[in-house]
């Protein structure tokens, strides 16, 4: 697992870690493993999915137009997703990177999750995550022309009361990056604003996403009712209609 990581690697992914909030590490998996996730990921999408159209309160209203799996069944069903979740040489290589120890995530509906953008205009609005750290990796993503690029702004704070969006997308540059399937990269989350461009034509942009926390993340639970993947409704969460 940490034999691509060199000390000149871990050099430069660590300070551009540190600097952007994400890198990409696709060599973090060797194929025969990423083909093998892949496999599972859109079983589990075959069994499982659930759709989500709605407004998230928390993050200033932005849009939720996606597919997801929740974090209950891969748990129960994703059994290389379970072995890789718990992997110590795949943690100490992203504890190396982060330079903090990972713990696993105190909630367990955020362990993992996948979701599936299929339509013309899903999106992942603009957000953050509740706990420190989360490695995506892009089972399907359509060609750039279409949209579904990741959009970030690093060393930024969420306020669930007040998220001030648009006054952070005024006063910091918006770093705009690329995929192609296979692709995995590691994110700080609770302090990188993000977002998926819309797809402006219907394509599958498909994510599997595993989540840890930091020791800031052991303090306490997240605040709000507003966890939108585990329930439709939670009261954060307004549903739009086609």
């Amino acid at each position: 697992m940490e034999s691509w990581l060199t000390p000149s690697v871990l050099f430069d992914l660590s300070g551009r870690f540190q600097r952007d909030g994400f890198i990409k590490v696709r060599e973090i998996y060797p194929d025969e493993i990423r083909e093998s996730v892949r496999e599972e990921v859109l079983l589990l999408l075959e069994k499982n999915a659930e759709r989500r159209d709605l407004l998230l309160e928390t993050t200033g209203n932005t849009p939720r137009f996606m597919s997801v799996v929740r974090s209950e069944f891969i748990a129960a069903q994703g059994e290389l997703i379970n072995r890789l979740y718990r992997s110590q040489p795949l943690i100490a290589a992203l504890e190396r990177i982060a330079g903090e120890k990972l713990y696993a995530c105190p909630a367990a509906d955020e362990e993992f999750l996948i979701t599936r953008q299929e339509k013309k205009g899903d999106t992942h609005g603009w957000h953050w995550g509740d706990f420190s750290f989360a490695l995506i990796g892009l089972i399907d993503t359509p060609p750039l022309e279409v949209g579904g690029m990741l959009q970030c702004v690093p060393h930024t704070k969420w306020d669930k009361s007040n998220p001030r969006i648009h006054e952070y997308l005024c006063a910091n540059p918006i770093t705009t990056y690329g995929f192609v399937p296979g692709d995995f990269y590691f994110l700080r989350t609770d302090t990188t604003l993000h977002r998926t461009v819309p797809l402006n034509e219907d394509a599958r942009r498909i994510i599997l996403n595993l989540t840890w926390a930091g020791e800031r993340d052991l303090r306490g639970a997240p605040k709000g009712d507003d966890r939108w993947w585990e329930n439709s409704e939670a009261q954060a969460a307004s549903a739009v209609q086609d």
